[in-house]
Protein backbone atom coordinates (compact mmCIF):
# COMPACT_ATOMS: atom_id res chain seq x y z
CA UNK A 1 0.00 0.00 0.00
CA UNK A 2 0.93 3.67 -0.14
CA UNK A 3 2.77 5.72 2.46
CA UNK A 4 1.80 9.09 3.91
CA UNK A 5 3.63 12.01 5.47
CA UNK A 6 2.19 15.17 6.94
CA UNK A 7 3.53 18.16 8.85
CA UNK A 8 1.88 20.86 10.93
CA UNK A 9 3.98 23.59 12.51
CA UNK A 10 3.62 26.78 14.52
CA UNK A 11 5.69 28.69 11.96
CA UNK A 12 6.64 28.03 8.32
CA UNK A 13 9.19 25.18 8.41
CA UNK A 14 11.48 23.35 5.99
CA UNK A 15 10.15 19.81 5.58
CA UNK A 16 12.61 18.58 2.95
CA UNK A 17 14.51 16.32 5.36
CA UNK A 18 11.34 14.39 6.16
CA UNK A 19 10.34 14.28 2.49
CA UNK A 20 13.75 12.84 1.61
CA UNK A 21 13.12 10.10 4.16
CA UNK A 22 9.75 9.33 2.59
CA UNK A 23 11.16 9.35 -0.96
CA UNK A 24 13.74 6.67 -0.11
CA UNK A 25 10.83 4.23 0.31
CA UNK A 26 9.62 4.78 -3.25
CA UNK A 27 11.41 1.65 -4.51
CA UNK A 28 8.39 -0.27 -3.16
CA UNK A 29 5.92 2.57 -3.70
CA UNK A 30 6.87 3.41 -7.26
CA UNK A 31 3.51 4.35 -8.81
CA UNK A 32 3.73 8.09 -8.26
CA UNK A 33 4.33 10.73 -5.63
CA UNK A 34 2.91 14.07 -4.64
CA UNK A 35 3.35 16.83 -2.10
CA UNK A 36 1.30 19.92 -1.23
CA UNK A 37 2.57 22.95 0.70
CA UNK A 38 0.20 25.51 2.18
CA UNK A 39 1.37 29.11 2.22
CA UNK A 40 -1.33 31.11 4.00
CA UNK A 41 -4.47 30.51 1.94
CA UNK A 42 -2.37 29.60 -1.10
CA UNK A 43 -1.10 26.19 -2.10
CA UNK A 44 1.86 24.73 -3.99
CA UNK A 45 0.93 21.31 -5.36
CA UNK A 46 3.41 18.95 -7.08
CA UNK A 47 2.46 15.49 -8.41
CA UNK A 48 4.12 13.00 -10.76
CA UNK A 49 3.03 9.48 -11.73
CA UNK A 50 6.69 8.41 -11.79
CA UNK A 51 8.54 7.14 -8.73
CA UNK A 52 9.97 9.71 -6.32
CA UNK A 53 13.32 7.90 -6.68
CA UNK A 54 13.63 8.74 -10.40
CA UNK A 55 11.34 11.73 -10.96
CA UNK A 56 13.10 15.01 -11.86
CA UNK A 57 10.18 16.76 -10.17
CA UNK A 58 10.99 14.95 -6.90
CA UNK A 59 14.60 16.13 -7.16
CA UNK A 60 13.34 19.69 -7.65
CA UNK A 61 11.08 19.43 -4.61
CA UNK A 62 13.93 18.06 -2.44
CA UNK A 63 16.05 21.13 -3.15
CA UNK A 64 13.40 23.82 -3.51
CA UNK A 65 13.52 26.27 -0.56
CA UNK A 66 9.87 25.98 0.45
CA UNK A 67 8.84 26.72 4.02
CA UNK A 68 5.30 25.89 5.06
CA UNK A 69 3.27 25.38 8.21
CA UNK A 70 1.16 22.54 6.74
CA UNK A 71 2.41 19.89 4.30
CA UNK A 72 0.90 16.63 3.02
CA UNK A 73 2.95 14.15 0.95
CA UNK A 74 2.26 10.69 -0.50
CA UNK A 75 4.08 7.91 -2.34
CA UNK A 76 1.79 5.55 -4.20
CA UNK A 77 1.59 1.79 -4.56
CA UNK A 78 -1.44 1.39 -6.77
CA UNK A 79 -4.33 -0.85 -5.68
CA UNK A 80 -7.19 0.84 -7.57
CA UNK A 81 -6.88 2.98 -10.70
CA UNK A 82 -4.15 2.94 -13.33
CA UNK A 83 -0.76 4.58 -12.81
CA UNK A 84 -1.48 8.07 -14.14
CA UNK A 85 -1.30 11.70 -13.14
CA UNK A 86 -5.00 12.00 -12.34
CA UNK A 87 -4.70 9.11 -9.87
CA UNK A 88 -1.73 10.59 -8.00
CA UNK A 89 -2.17 11.89 -4.45
CA UNK A 90 -2.58 14.26 -2.75
CA UNK A 91 -5.88 15.46 -4.16
CA UNK A 92 -7.12 19.05 -3.90
CA UNK A 93 -10.60 20.58 -3.74
CA UNK A 94 -12.06 23.96 -2.70
CA UNK A 95 -14.63 24.27 0.08
CA UNK A 96 -15.79 27.41 1.93
CA UNK A 97 -13.22 29.49 0.06
CA UNK A 98 -10.24 27.41 1.18
CA UNK A 99 -8.15 24.72 -0.46
CA UNK A 100 -8.47 21.25 1.07
CA UNK A 101 -5.78 18.60 0.55
CA UNK A 102 -6.24 14.85 1.10
CA UNK A 103 -4.06 11.74 0.84
CA UNK A 104 -5.04 8.14 1.59
CA UNK A 105 -3.36 4.84 2.29
CA UNK A 106 -5.60 1.79 2.05
CA UNK A 107 -8.10 -0.08 -0.07
CA UNK A 108 -11.86 0.47 0.10
CA UNK A 109 -14.18 -2.25 -1.20
CA UNK A 110 -17.77 -1.71 -2.29
CA UNK A 111 -17.63 2.04 -1.69
CA UNK A 112 -19.84 3.69 -4.31
CA UNK A 113 -21.40 6.82 -2.81
CA UNK A 114 -23.78 9.07 -4.69
CA UNK A 115 -21.86 12.24 -5.48
CA UNK A 116 -23.31 15.50 -6.75
CA UNK A 117 -21.74 17.80 -9.33
CA UNK A 118 -19.71 19.95 -6.92
CA UNK A 119 -17.45 17.06 -5.85
CA UNK A 120 -16.69 14.33 -8.35
CA UNK A 121 -13.48 12.35 -8.91
CA UNK A 122 -11.33 12.98 -11.97
CA UNK A 123 -9.45 9.68 -11.71
CA UNK A 124 -10.44 6.12 -10.84
CA UNK A 125 -9.15 5.68 -7.28
CA UNK A 126 -11.18 4.80 -4.22
CA UNK A 127 -9.12 7.47 -2.46
CA UNK A 128 -10.33 10.39 -4.57
CA UNK A 129 -13.87 9.07 -4.36
CA UNK A 130 -13.63 9.00 -0.56
CA UNK A 131 -12.25 12.56 -0.54
CA UNK A 132 -15.10 13.83 -2.73
CA UNK A 133 -17.61 12.15 -0.43
CA UNK A 134 -16.00 13.69 2.66
CA UNK A 135 -16.08 17.16 1.09
CA UNK A 136 -19.69 16.67 0.05
CA UNK A 137 -20.77 15.58 3.53
CA UNK A 138 -18.85 18.42 5.21
CA UNK A 139 -20.57 20.88 2.88
CA UNK A 140 -23.94 19.36 3.79
CA UNK A 141 -23.23 19.62 7.50
CA UNK A 142 -21.97 23.23 7.56
CA UNK A 143 -23.05 26.17 5.40
CA UNK A 144 -19.85 28.09 6.14
CA UNK A 145 -16.39 27.37 7.52
CA UNK A 146 -16.98 26.07 11.07
CA UNK A 147 -14.60 26.13 14.01
CA UNK A 148 -11.96 23.41 14.14
CA UNK A 149 -13.76 21.78 17.09
CA UNK A 150 -16.96 21.49 15.03
CA UNK A 151 -15.05 19.98 12.12
CA UNK A 152 -13.50 17.45 14.49
CA UNK A 153 -16.97 16.40 15.66
CA UNK A 154 -18.31 16.06 12.09
CA UNK A 155 -15.29 14.08 10.88
CA UNK A 156 -15.63 11.67 13.81
CA UNK A 157 -19.17 10.98 12.65
CA UNK A 158 -18.17 10.48 9.00
CA UNK A 159 -14.95 8.47 9.19
CA UNK A 160 -16.46 5.25 10.62
CA UNK A 161 -18.59 5.04 7.48
CA UNK A 162 -15.40 4.80 5.40
CA UNK A 163 -13.71 2.39 7.82
CA UNK A 164 -16.47 -0.12 7.20
CA UNK A 165 -15.28 -0.53 3.61
CA UNK A 166 -11.67 -1.47 4.37
CA UNK A 167 -8.36 0.12 5.23
CA UNK A 168 -8.60 3.88 5.59
CA UNK A 169 -5.55 5.81 6.76
CA UNK A 170 -5.72 9.44 5.72
CA UNK A 171 -4.29 12.93 6.06
CA UNK A 172 -6.51 15.97 5.52
CA UNK A 173 -5.88 19.70 5.84
CA UNK A 174 -7.40 23.09 5.01
CA UNK A 175 -4.14 24.93 5.64
CA UNK A 176 -4.95 25.44 9.32
CA UNK A 177 -5.23 22.08 11.08
CA UNK A 178 -3.89 18.67 10.05
CA UNK A 179 -6.28 15.76 10.59
CA UNK A 180 -4.78 12.26 10.74
CA UNK A 181 -6.91 9.14 10.89
CA UNK A 182 -5.49 5.63 11.05
CA UNK A 183 -7.46 2.43 10.72
CA UNK A 184 -4.26 0.35 10.66
CA UNK A 185 -0.78 1.98 10.78
CA UNK A 186 -0.03 5.66 11.33
CA UNK A 187 2.49 7.35 13.66
CA UNK A 188 3.14 10.89 14.86
CA UNK A 189 6.09 12.76 16.32
CA UNK A 190 6.20 16.05 18.25
CA UNK A 191 9.34 18.18 17.95
CA UNK A 192 9.87 20.74 20.69
CA UNK A 193 12.93 22.44 22.22
CA UNK A 194 15.65 21.50 22.82
CA UNK A 195 16.23 20.53 19.20
CA UNK A 196 19.20 18.33 18.23
CA UNK A 197 20.53 16.04 15.52
CA UNK A 198 18.13 13.57 13.90
CA UNK A 199 18.92 10.72 11.49
CA UNK A 200 16.70 9.16 8.84
CA UNK A 201 15.46 5.63 9.48
CA UNK A 202 16.34 4.30 6.02
CA UNK A 203 19.45 6.32 5.11
CA UNK A 204 22.58 7.50 6.87
CA UNK A 205 21.52 11.13 6.56
CA UNK A 206 21.36 13.51 9.52
CA UNK A 207 20.40 17.11 10.14
CA UNK A 208 20.97 19.48 13.04
CA UNK A 209 17.50 20.82 13.81
CA UNK A 210 18.93 23.33 16.29
CA UNK A 211 20.49 25.19 13.36
CA UNK A 212 17.14 25.41 11.56
CA UNK A 213 14.74 26.19 14.42
CA UNK A 214 14.13 28.58 17.32
CA UNK A 215 12.86 28.13 20.87
CA UNK A 216 9.40 29.15 19.64
CA UNK A 217 9.11 26.36 17.08
CA UNK A 218 6.67 23.48 17.51
CA UNK A 219 6.44 20.82 14.82
CA UNK A 220 4.21 17.76 14.44
CA UNK A 221 5.11 15.08 11.86
CA UNK A 222 2.76 12.25 10.87
CA UNK A 223 3.91 9.25 8.81
CA UNK A 224 2.81 5.74 7.97
CA UNK A 225 6.05 4.41 9.42
CA UNK A 226 8.61 6.34 11.56
CA UNK A 227 10.94 8.32 9.32
CA UNK A 228 13.78 8.87 11.81
CA UNK A 229 15.79 7.01 14.45
CA UNK A 230 16.20 8.14 18.04
CA UNK A 231 12.96 10.13 18.21
CA UNK A 232 9.72 9.21 19.97
CA UNK A 233 7.19 8.18 17.34
CA UNK A 234 3.76 7.43 18.79
CA UNK A 235 1.38 4.97 17.09
CA UNK A 236 -2.08 6.38 16.42
CA UNK A 237 -4.61 4.01 17.88
CA UNK A 238 -6.63 2.38 15.08
CA UNK A 239 -9.97 4.06 14.50
CA UNK A 240 -9.04 7.35 16.14
CA UNK A 241 -8.68 10.87 14.74
CA UNK A 242 -5.71 13.03 15.73
CA UNK A 243 -5.81 16.77 15.12
CA UNK A 244 -2.75 19.03 15.06
CA UNK A 245 -2.80 22.82 15.15
CA UNK A 246 0.22 25.08 15.50
CA UNK A 247 2.50 22.07 15.79
CA UNK A 248 0.66 20.71 18.82
CA UNK A 249 -2.00 17.99 19.19
CA UNK A 250 -5.49 19.25 19.94
CA UNK A 251 -6.69 15.73 20.75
Amino acid sequence: MCQLMGMNARRPTDVMFSFAGLATRAHEHKDGFGIAFFEGRGLRHFVDHHSARVSPLAELVKTYPIRSDVVIAHIRKATQGVVSLENTHPFVRELWGRYWVFAHNGDLKGFAPRLHAAFKPVGQTDSEQAFCWLMQELAKAHANMPAIEELNHTLRELLPQLNRHGTFNMLLSNGQALWAHGSTRLHYLLRRPPFGHVTLQDEDLSVDLAAKTTEDDRIAIVATEPLTRGETWVPIEPGTLKVFLGGEPLC
